[in-house]
């Protein structure tokens, strides 16, 4: 330590005379003594205010600088140390260094900035702003044969890249042709994982996930499935699953998924059809998360219902009933659901047995399949009254669903199980469907759902009931007074925030169950004229009349 104290002080004289060979030599020590005792040494520099020193030493002229950069980045490996070299004013003088055309000054610039930043998303954001991302990828292309300098720019990539701020600048430079361009080159499993880690986050980006696909990434992503698709190796297996989870990623891009689709001629686009009969998972998974990510607008989804993708999803889906991947079934009922939307394509996907198949999957314990199975089933039915008649009295399902309706621990299966409830009632307007949900038990939860917070899951829940109410009223009375409808209809007239629809199908609901004794009972002793009278003002025409027609029901009946 005492020549450590002596090459510290002969380092402030140095600096100040400018002495470039004591200067070296007393940089050599510094290195020398972090080397060996790396905390204690950082220490003892930082106390004898050598830090102040170092901003003038960063010179681009100076022979010295690479050595100065050196030593700030190793001192910037102790996280202690890190808001001292920003206290000290070294971010400005490294940043310009940037610009150097020397590659060992770059590659110790680069150290020093990614430490001192190291994990600090304010002190990233502060490199952003300095403009930093264009500089980077300026060297990236200049210098792509250096390995050293690509690695350091692809590791600040990687940590930039996280941040939201960034993706712009990202977008503004030609990045993505010189990652196309440096991945094409790579050999060597580490290598090309070290630029998956900077793809990944740099194509959440819709922007330059179109400049991704433009500059060629899905072909190089194809033949790294094509080459790894049977390898057993570690390494293989990764590589895989990182290819083909970007390339899932890259068509989450409305841009970037119409030009891959390619009116559905597409090369690419017919590569990910051939991984969805594949017997590995990974690729059935990516598959059908492509085909699902395809179908997100009708023309798509109706052209892939043409040429046949049901029947593949179907037996992909077959593949996993029984003890199957838990994964590949929900990107598949995923898929289906969105080709589901198109009202062309209901009926045709209900003739090639679509719900039976999907039917086979209300045993799973499992909430994310769960979910999609049911808005599968709910997207199948909307306006088709004989395939919503025919689910609505199976039984089973309607037991399960009701089971559902209960799974407060997953909200996303209790309102779409709340949803398919409602939706069957709707779309088949059928007095065996309403026996089948008030046998199962289902009105409470309709009943409930009316007080969802949700506008459209209110609205849906009313006008289940309202058909309940009039297909069924003598069998649902019980269920209806046990469940309060009276009062919650009361609540949501009373409510200044209902929306029109709401108020309007709350006194559709309301004539309909003073047919019942019990329940006119509870109308009258809720003072509901006085309520809807209110309404008789109201600004919507509809609601207007039907306040007008419900007041009159109530004055004749009271």
């Amino acid at each position: 330590m005492d020549n450590l104290s002596d090459a510290l002080e002969k380092l402030k004289l140095a600096s100040k005379d400018s002495a470039t060979d004591s200067v070296d030599s007393c940089l050599d020590c510094l290195l020398k003594a972090l080397a060996n005792n790396h905390t204690e040494a950082s220490v003892k520099i930082q106390e004898m205010g050598v830090l102040t020193l170092l901003p003038t030493l960063l010179s681009p002229q100076s022979s010295c600088t690479p050595k100065v950069a050196n030593l700030i980045a190793e001192l910037a490996k102790n996280e202690f140390m890190r808001g001292p070299c920003v206290e000290a004013g070294l971010i400005p003088p490294l940043i310009q260094l940037l610009t150097s055309s020397d590659q060992e000054v770059l590659l110790q610039t680069g150290r020093a900035l990614g430490n001192i930043c190291y994990d600090s998303h304010s002190l990233q954001a502060q490199l952003i702003n300095m403009g930093v991302i264009p500089t980077l990828v300026k060297l990236l292309g200049i210098h792509s044969h250096n390995v050293a300098l690509t690695e350091m720019c692809l590791i600040a990539f990687g940590n930039l890249a996280e941040l939201e701020s960034s993706k712009e600048q990202f977008a503004s430079t030609n990045i993505a042709e010189e990652l196309v361009r440096l991945f094409q080159k790579q050999t060597e499993h580490e290598k090309k994982e070290m630029i998956f880690e900077v793809l990944a986050p740099l194509a959440e980006n819709d922007v330059i996930k179109l400049q991704l696909v433009e500059a060629g990434l899905v072909e190089c992503l194809l033949e790294v499935v094509a080459q790894t698709v049977d390898g057993e190796r570690e390494e293989d297996v990764a590589q895989l699953k990182t290819s083909s989870d970007l390339m899932v990623l890259l068509l989450l891009g409305d841009e970037s998924m119409q030009k891959l689709f390619e009116g559905g001629k597409g090369s690419v686009f017919q590569r990910v059809l051939s991984w969805i009969p594949s017997h590995n998972h990974q690729l059935q998974l990516a598959g059908a998360l492509a085909i699902a990510n395809f179908a997100r607008n009708d023309g798509n989804c109706i052209h892939m219902v043409d040429t046949g993708i049901v029947q593949k999803l179907l037996e992909l889906l077959d593949r996993h009933v029984d003890e199957g991947n838990v994964t590949v079934q929900h990107a598949a009922l995923s898929a289906l659901r969105n080709l589901a939307i198109p009202v062309v394509n209901k009926s045709k996907m209900l003739s090639a047995g679509v719900a039976d198949v999907v039917l086979r999957f209300l045993l799973s314990e499992m909430p994310p399949v769960q979910f999609k199975l049911l808005g599968t089933l709910r997207m199948l039915i909307d306006t088709q009254a004989e395939a919503a008649d025919q689910l609505g009295t199976n039984g089973k399902l309607v037991e399960r669903l009701v089971e559902w309706c209960e799974a407060k621990d997953h909200a996303g299966v209790m309102g779409e199980s709340n949803r398919l409830l409602s939706a069957l009632i709707r779309h088949s307007k059928s007095k065996e469907v309403v026996k089948t949900v008030i046998q199962g038990g289902g009105v409470k939860h309709l009943v409930t759902m009316a007080t969802s917070e949700h506008m459209i899951m209110q609205n849906e829940a009313l006008v289940a009931l309202g058909l309940i109410a009039a297909l069924d009223l003598v069998a649902a009375e019980k269920d209806f007074v046990g469940s309060s409808l009276v009062s919650v209809l009361h609540k949501l007239l009373s409510d200044e925030r209902s929306a029109p629809e709401i108020k309007y199908n709350s006194m559709i609901l309301i004539c309909a169950a003073m047919g019942s004794e019990p329940l006119h009972k509870e109308v009258q002793s809720l003072a509901f004229i006085d309520v809807v009278s209110r309404l008789r003002a109201h600004e919507n025409k509809t609601v207007s009349h039907q306040a007008s027609l419900t007041e009159q029901r109530l004055t004749a009946q009271s």
